[in-house]
């Protein structure tokens, strides 16, 4: 791991960053070897023969490629407390809940120091590759961070999301302090439960350090800007407060309503400034500089299901540079964003040696890939073998593999990367999409970066009507014959019948997969379908997760709706107030 130092020492950190990157195969093999000397005892490798060796062929001679659903019965036992090292030689004491967005339920995941360690030396080295380009000074960070639920397990192990696991940790509040990233609200508003208090306490708190704020923050992009369209509501209210000196009534929770009362005091001054910077701007385009002045950039993870909320954001942001964090899961981290200046489109992903040992399986062609709900071990023999970190190909796109300090050997990711180049010896990777999250009816595949794509192209023709896109996504209705796409929509506003039309025929000719005009041609596929639903309904889904113990920061809009989220669905369908059927390929 880097060197950790008291304070902080950018120039260090890159030094350190720059002698593990010039030798990552060594420190590969280096990784693999502790990971395996520090977890041989566990019964998982013991009963797949390794035998103590350490050395990356026996591992992989040894350790086949799994999946989530491969070891729920292991991470299950974990849970209610069987003592046995079962995935890792010590103890696990806490289990990460994933958001579930992707699969439509949350997955236990085991969470340990060692995962706590890297998720520092990661937040470590992008803040000295952003404090490069962008110094800040002493001061705060408007972070739109949350916490979720917490609960034991029959064991009595904490579970909850790993962005909680490491907010809770002593660990992470000390590297805040060094790299000058202190939130600006009080644990109390981190750590409720309701979050839509959190929200208004947050920006109430940001406004109060205006002055002070540094850079904003928050997990995910849709975070931020779910923070911001929820300030145009209640702007007025957060100034009333400002003047007064007095919290909103509608802060109920004494714990939030005590630790943010004893930061405010009246300040006419303040709330007047505020006031006329709000009512002067237009549209809200630009009110992150405008209101806090001294922010030198807005960051968060702006890739993959992020990058539709990248023009909101902008308009939200102005000129302040919009900076890419870092890539990883709640499985465990993989890469830090240490080229900032980059837009977020283009963003890479540097690979940390040290942190974890990494495999790719190429896939040269798209029509290799495959759906990813069996078990690996089925479809293994069908795809190419995994080659490690230093041996992939500019150009070339690959699906992640990781093994972690975490008890997680040779685990399929899910994602799909593209090698953008190298820094040193070590890869830089570009996210690609879920390989999970494909829409198919016939011998088509569309990914989710392909409907974002036609989302993108269709939702130009709204700009006549003044209407924008507030969030979208799609599913595969198979209750048809032939099958066919069905993408929802939520909308700021109203639109003619004629306009939501051409964006319907203008969805169906945007996906440009082979497989799919062939069969919408022949008529395979049935012709696509646009749902508008109600305003609030993606509002209603944020809930959904939330209640499900997913962190309002942790959220992702889920792209592709399958039959197994019927939550999900359910709500999409039922607030549903129009449906158009394409006319493309009549």
């Amino acid at each position: 791991m880097l060197e950790k130092v008291k304070g902080f020492n950018g120039d260090r950190v890159i030094e350190e960053f720059e002698a593990l990157t010039k030798e990552a195969e060594r420190v590969q093999r280096e990784t693999l070897q502790r990971i395996l000397d520090e977890n041989g005892a566990a019964e998982y490798l013991q009963n797949l023969g390794l035998g103590g060796q350490t050395d990356p062929q026996s591992f992989k001679a040894c350790v086949p490629l799994v999946t989530h659903k491969d070891l729920e019965p292991y991470i299950q036992r974990i849970a209610d407390g069987d003592a046995l090292p079962i995935l890792t030689g010590r103890p696990i004491k806490s289990i990460s809940l994933s958001s579930g967005t992707t699969q439509g339920k949350p997955k236990l995941i085991p969470f340990n120091e060692e995962l706590e360690e890297s998720t520092m030396e990661i937040y470590r080295t992008s803040f000295a590759f952003r404090n490069r380009a962008h110094p800040i000074g002493n001061g705060k960070a408007l972070q739109f961070i949350y916490s979720s639920k917490q609960f034991k397990t029959k064991g009595g192990l904490l579970v909850t999301t790993a962005t909680t696991n490491v907010y809770l940790s002593q660990t992470f509040k000390n590297t805040m302090k060094d790299i000058q990233s202190q939130c600006c609200s009080p644990e109390e508003v981190i750590f409720s439960l309701d979050y839509n208090q959190s929200l208004y306490c947050h920006l109430l708190c940001g406004l109060i350090c205006s002055e002070e704020v540094q850079f904003l923050f928050s997990a995910f992009a849709h975070s931020i800007v779910h923070a911001f369209r929820t300030f145009e509501q209640v702007w007025e209210d957060l100034c009333c407060d400002i003047r007064e000196g007095v919290l909103s009534s509608r802060i109920t929770i004494p714990a939030i309503r005590s630790a943010v009362s004893r930061l405010l005091r009246p300040n006419p001054q303040l709330a007047d400034t505020i006031y006329n910077k709000c009512v002067n701007l237009s549209s809200w385009y630009g009110v992150i500089p405008e209101l806090w002045p001294n922010a030198k950039y807005v960051c968060g993870i702006m890739t993959g299901s992020m990058e539709p909320y990248l023009s909101k954001l902008r308009h939200y942001a102005a000129n302040l540079p919009l900076m890419s964090a870092d890539y990883g899961s709640s499985e465990g981290w993989i890469g830090a964003n240490i080229d900032p200046e980059e837009p977020p489109e283009s963003a890479t992903f540097t690979v940390l040696p040290n942190i974890g040992y990494f495999e790719f399986i190429p896939l040269k062609e798209r029509g290799h890939e495959q759906m990813v709900e069996n078990c690996a071990s089925i479809i293994g023999h069908r795809e190419p073998e995994p080659i490690g970190l230093t041996e992939v190909n500019v150009g070339e796109e690959y699906e992640v593999i990781i093994t972690t300090f975490a008890g997680l050997y040779r685990y399929r990711l899910g994602d799909v990367v593209k090698i953008a180049g190298f820094h040193n010896s070590t890869p830089k990777l570009q996210f690609v999409h879920r390989r999970s999250l494909i829409l198919t009816v016939n011998i088509d595949k569309n990914t989710e970066k392909d409907l974002q794509l036609a989302v993108e192209e269709a939702s130009k023709l709204l700009e006549v009507e003044k209407v924008e896109v507030l969030d979208f996504t799609s599913h595969v209705d198979m209750s048809t014959d032939p099958g066919h796409y069905v993408i929802f929509w939520e909308l700021n506003g109203n639109a003619r019948e004629e306009v939501l039309s051409n964006c319907c025929d203008c969805l169906d000719r945007a996906f440009i997969d082979a497989g799919y005009v062939g069969s919408r041609k022949v008529r395979a596929i049935g012709p696509l379908e646009l749902r508008i639903v109600n305003r609030g309904t993606f509002h209603k889904i944020l809930e959904h997760y939330v209640g499900l113990g997913a962190a309002m920061s942790q959220f992702k809009t889920p792209r592709c709706v399958g039959l197994s989220n019927f939550s999900v669905l359910q709500i999409l369908n039922s607030s549903v107030v129009k449906c158009i059927f394409s006319n493309a390929y009549n």
